[in-house]
């Protein structure tokens, strides 16, 4: 049966497992799921069917899983969410995007000053919420912009809308962005707007993401460029710059996500709707929060008994995560780890595909399993093909 619709979901940060190299990124011993069921009672009754826990180096897994199953390791150098997406799509990035733990450089801040015309402060690694309420009256006094980072590589400017229009700032984003290239390029400049009042300041919904474009194509335009559709949930247009995508929907939570994505389903279409579940990395994983990764581990999972019973049969489900965040962990960053891929469909054999490679083959089995040629196949999709 020819496969006419693939719904790749990846689960952000969903770690199974410390790499080889995690000792490297300061990771050790981290593992995303297992910190999950570290918790009592803790249960995904739908992945675990499809054989989440058959796959090595999990354990507990069923005996008659439903889908195609492996663990995919990271090619690239990094452990963030563009390096990842990219690899998952076939860009394999042979160095980590530059992160700045002690802020920017000089020569950073003053090109941008010189540039905009505007001065900087903070200039540090910042939490969103706490710099805002740190900087918030500096900036209100000065019209300074407000720059910071994190642990991924970001170049974030936070401004008041009533001393920055949204407009303004996006202009200086936009700036930023063509200014940040080669050894100082990051993976994504961001606006980050606020309102409010000292002691009150509120983030508002139009953050607006500049991602570094891919640097070659990749598998959303191989589909795009055969004219089928290439749909993107959440904040998979950001990472790929809108490169091969041919529709976007932007969503604030992973309930959004999964309901436009049911939605979807829904409708008539032919090609690959590619679906970020944002949550579990943004607001549980990166605030060790065991808990509620957790829940949100549990919702996903009661949603998704209910897509696979509105799967068409010439439909593909495909489930897998980007890199670790491990809640249960030391530090805040991500964490190097394996992911997990599921492969379930009317047409699709339930088998062990033990370990890939890449993240790659994710990206490689969607393109085979929509007819569009890839230069050199894994023989994946001829193994799972009932």
């Amino acid at each position: 049966m020819k496969t006419k619709r693939v719904f790749l979901i990846i689960l952000d940060s969903f770690g199974i497992g410390a790499m080889p190299d995690a000792a490297d990124y300061g990771d050790s011993g981290a593992n995303t799921l297992a910190s999950l069921r570290s918790l009592k009672d803790f249960d995904l009754p739908t992945l675990k069917s499809l054989g989440l826990y058959n796959i090595k180096g999990v354990g507990g897994g069923v005996d008659d899983p439903k889908a195609a199953y492996c663990r995919l390791a990271e090619k690239s150098k990094g452990k963030d969410t563009i390096v990842g997406h990219w690899e998952i799509c076939g860009v394999v990035s042979e160095r980590p995007m530059p992160t700045y733990p002690q802020g920017f450089p000089d020569e950073v801040i003053q090109a941008f000053t010189a540039l905009t015309g505007k001065n900087v402060i903070c200039n540090k690694p910042y939490s969103g919420t706490e710099v805002i309420k740190d900087y918030g009256e500096e900036h209100i006094k000065t019209g300074d912009l407000i720059v910071y980072t994190s642990a991924d590589s970001v170049f974030q400017i936070a401004a008041h809308e009533d001393v920055i229009p949204v407009e303004e700032l996006y202009e200086y984003c936009a700036v930023a962005r063509k200014m940040l290239k080669g050894k100082h390029g990051v993976g994504r400049v961001i606006a980050r707007p606020f309102t409010g009042a000292a002691g009150n300041f509120q983030r508002t919904p139009r953050r607006k993401d500049y991602a570094l474009a891919p640097p070659c194509d990749t598998t959303l335009n191989r589909i795009s460029d055969k004219g089928l559709s290439v749909i993107a949930v959440g904040k998979i247009n950001d990472i790929f710059a809108g490169s091969g995508i041919t529709a976007a929907y932007k969503t604030k939570s992973n309930k959004e996500g999964m309901e436009l994505t049911s939605r979807i389903q829904s409708e008539d279409f032919e090609g690959l709707c590619f679906v970020n579940l944002v949550d579990f990395d943004m607001i549980y994983g990166h605030r060790r929060d065991v808990s509620g990764y957790a829940a949100a581990a549990r919702e996903f999972d009661a949603w998704l008994e209910g897509f696979i019973k509105g799967m068409r049969p010439d439909d593909v489900l495909m489930i897998s995560g980007d890199h670790g965040c491990d809640p249960g962990y030391g530090h805040t960053d991500h964490t190097r780890e394996y992911t997990p891929l599921l492969i379930y469909g009317s047409h699709i054999k339930p088998l062990d595909l033990g370990e890939g490679a890449s993240f790659a083959l994710i990206g490689k089995a969607a393109e085979e399993l929509l007819g569009v040629s890839v230069a050199e196949g894994d023989g994946t999709v001829d193994k799972i093909l009932k």
